[in-house]
């Protein structure tokens, strides 16, 4: 009799940390290489793939570029079938009440008392189609902002996670993923264009430590990070900038205070990018 012993996986030995190297370098790339077109050959550009806009098909390449270094760098390691085991992790909902009301309510709250400081509205005004048009963006959004999620927390976050705490891990994701928004900041016909970078700076690292906690309360969750990130860009909630920023800067302090146990410890976080994998159930053979 033969016993034939299961696969399983750990995801270690399914991404190395050096896998790291390559998700930044096809991230940059990707991005830079498509906006740096339009900014150091603007007519040439123009002129071959046509004016870049926040719907124009590069802008969402772009904008991917994150997504899409993440299922390279994972189905090059491990195939296709980690590939589906790291999608699984959309599936994972549980969250505690106290983040889903921080995404869901106080959030909101957040732009909305912003703008009131700024003497702004309570909500976005809407154009003269009414709600249509911006419930349209605010479906588009979705594919855009919160598809980036799957290489910012989906394999960076655990990466880092194996030889840092997570506070420190959030802050190098907050840097790079500021960094990485630099070439837009030089591109006309984009809502960047009439930004400042630095409190955008500021904002991305503050978000990326705000998300830290919840992705690790979560398990690894690329569901909920998504949802604050839609929310982050929602149409909706009125111009904030960049009393927003400095908001959500003093709540960053007091979350990383409060869950300080679990911040300044490796123990308990997330490392794993794919979730363990078992094969066949053990069979017996004669």
């Amino acid at each position: 009799m033969q016993i034939k012993s299961h696969l399983h996986l750990t995801a270690d030995k399914i991404l190395p940390t050096s896998a790291l190297v390559g998700f930044l370098g096809i991230t940059f790339v990707i991005a830079w290489g498509l906006i740096g077109l339009y900014i150091l050959a603007p007519e040439m550009a123009a002129t071959t793939f046509g004016e870049i806009s926040g719907s124009h098909p590069f802008f969402f390449v772009a904008t991917w570029a994150p997504a899409i270094a993440a299922f390279v760098v994972v189905t090059f390691y491990s195939g296709m079938t980690s590939l589906r085991a790291f999608l699984s992790r959309l599936l994972l909902w549980r969250c505690s009440v106290g983040w889903v009301t921080f995404i869901l309510l106080f959030l909101p709250l957040g732009f909305i008392a912003g703008s009131l400081i700024k003497g702004g509205p309570l909500l976005a005004p809407l154009p003269p189609e009414g709600a249509g048009p911006i419930l349209a963006v605010l479906f588009m959004m979705l594919f855009l902002g919160p598809i980036e999620e799957f290489g910012w927390r989906g394999v960076m976050q655990p990466l880092l996670q194996r030889h840092m705490a997570p506070v420190w891990a959030g802050l190098i994701i907050g840097a790079t993923w500021g960094f990485w928004h630099l070439p837009a900041f030089f591109l006309a016909g984009v809502v960047f264009a009439d930004w400042n970078f630095l409190p955008f700076f500021i904002g991305n690292v503050t978000l990326a430590v705000l998300v830290t906690p919840i992705f690790n309360s979560t398990r690894g969750s690329l569901l909920w990070p998504m949802l604050l990130h839609w929310q982050l860009i929602n149409p909706f909630w009125p111009d904030a900038q960049p009393w927003d920023t400095w908001i959500l800067v003093v709540v960053a302090v007091i979350v990383v205070w409060c869950t300080r146990k679990t911040m300044f410890n490796r123990e308990g976080a997330v490392t794993a990018v794919v979730p363990t994998i078992v094969g066949r159930t053990p069979t017996e053979s004669e």
